[in-house]
């Protein structure tokens, strides 16, 4: 179980990213949801003690992980957002370069770790390509081996399937899913297929702070009767997104489908719709956005 309380952040030009974040995380796949400049790649960054906080704590199995930074770097791997290689390398190579820098320095151990973890990746085939020849897809699993060495127990990735196709995103879940079984892995994302293709418990930080939390599939039900749809011409879009509280629209056969919140059958040809984890991400960023922003 990794417990933060209170974990604030703020930068010299007066940005707050972090602001009182609290979060029971246990084992499993968590996901944080939140939009561009929520937070989330701050908070990923503290957790794997890369940057200090300004308050609060961060407790896994009993190591303060903002305080005891050696201890804490023992326990934890981290794949952050842009992962950059030697493109002269190859991916053994490079592998077991990191694998000794970890501490793993007997070398007929190191062999058989490279080799397990390039295989778990799907990489062992190309172990002796240089990792500049390397797709993006490629690139992020040998970012995945690389934080798996030592056999960690906190797991730390940062937007890991962004800008992969639909079969390279597949393997990565896949792969988070095994993992997920016997660590904690956070899964930062503004991806919500991710979220609910993966995770048994998630958060959503939207301006530094937590503004929902708990079981994607509570969550979702949580929103059973208030989901309403409507298809519309570009035309009449504006008027209806006047007049109702409007979470998502997207072009399906040449119009616009919309989809309505509203705890009343809101009429002028609405259905009810079965709520989806993107409704919930939606709306809890609509219900954030209406509040304002406490002074810094």
């Amino acid at each position: 179980m990794l417990t933060i309380r209170g974990l604030s952040k703020s930068y010299p030009n007066g940005i707050k990213a972090l602001r009182d974040v609290s979060l029971n995380i246990p084992t499993g796949v968590f996901g944080l949801l939140g939009p561009n400049g929520a937070g989330k790649t701050t908070l990923m960054r503290t957790l794997a003690t890369l940057q200090e906080a300004d308050e609060g704590t961060a407790d896994f199995s009993g190591v303060n992980i903002l305080e005891d930074k050696v201890e804490a770097r023992k326990l934890l791997g981290y794949l952050p957002q842009e992962f950059g290689v030697y493109p002269r390398a190859t991916a053994q190579a490079m592998l077991d370069h990191l694998a000794l820098l970890k501490g793993i320095t007997d070398s007929v151990e190191r062999k058989t770790v490279v080799s397990h973890l390039l295989s778990r990746t799907s990489l062992h085939d190309v172990r002796h390509q240089r990792l500049g020849t390397f797709s993006g897809g490629m690139k992020r699993r040998f970012g995945i081996a690389q934080a798996l060495l030592g056999e960690p127990r906190l797991l730390i990735v940062d937007e890991p399937t962004a800008g992969l196709d639909p079969e390279q995103r597949r393997r990565f879940l896949d792969l988070f899913s095994e993992i997920g079984e016997n660590m904690v892995v956070i899964l930062s994302t503004h991806i919500v297929e991710d979220v609910n293709d993966l995770c048994s418990q998630m958060a959503v930080l939207v301006g530094g702070r937590i503004v929902l939390a708990g079981d994607p599939s509570r969550l979702v039900s949580a929103l059973d009767g208030q989901i309403w749809s409507r298809t519309t011409s570009q035309r009449e879009l504006a008027g209806v997104r006047a007049r109702f509280r409007v979470l998502s629209s997207r072009l399906r056969a040449g119009l616009t489908e919309i989809r309505v919140l509203s705890s009343e059958e809101p009429g002028e040809g609405f259905e009810h719709a079965r709520p989806d984890l993107t409704d919930v991400y939606f709306a809890t960023l609509r219900s954030a956005q209406s509040v304002p922003s406490p002074p810094c």
